[in-house]
């Protein structure tokens, strides 16, 4: 295994081990904000995600919050997700979002673009995953809980 293998190894288990957002939070209510709530599953292997995103009026995702249940793999991505989706604007999330499906389709190439990989951050940990075609829809279970959520909350019909 190469030392950038290795590298990507160990962010996922970090992520896995100490995931970012987990613990669903409840949202106020009368605070202005957007929230929508998904409860995704895998049925390939089970793994499953419920999330939460609070969205301001002026379309900044204020908070993500999660609880699930799976593989390391699952667990991780969902956890590099929240990292990278708090605080930016709907349109960056959609970018994100598109930039990690690229990366999933790339068959362990990664994206042939740098900055396209500097925006995805710890989420490059995940191009390894991207060879299995299993595992794939482990890494985008998260994503699919983000956008059915904020898709529930109406923050995308206001964007």
């Amino acid at each position: 295994m190469s030392t950038l293998e290795q590298m990507y190894q160990q962010v996922i288990l970090d992520h896995a081990k100490r995931p970012v957002g987990h613990g669903l939070v409840e949202l106020a209510a009368g605070h202005g904000h957007l929230a929508g709530e998904s409860h995704q599953v895998n049925p390939t292997c089970g793994d499953e995600v419920t999330l939460r995103v609070d969205v301001t009026p002026a379309g900044t995702v204020a908070g993500v919050s999660w609880e699930g249940q799976g593989c390391s793999i699952s667990q991780a991505s969902v956890s590099v997700m929240t990292s990278l989706v708090e605080g930016a604007d709907l349109a960056e999330v959609a970018r994100l979002d598109g930039l990690f499906h690229d990366l999933m389709s790339s068959r362990g190439k990664g994206l042939d673009d740098d900055a396209a990989e500097d925006a995805l951050g710890d989420a490059t940990a995940f191009t390894g995953v991207s060879q299995y075609p299993a595992r794939i829809k482990c890494a985008l279970l998260g994503w699919a809980a983000l956008k059915d959520s904020l898709a529930r909350s109406g923050a995308l019909a206001t964007s």
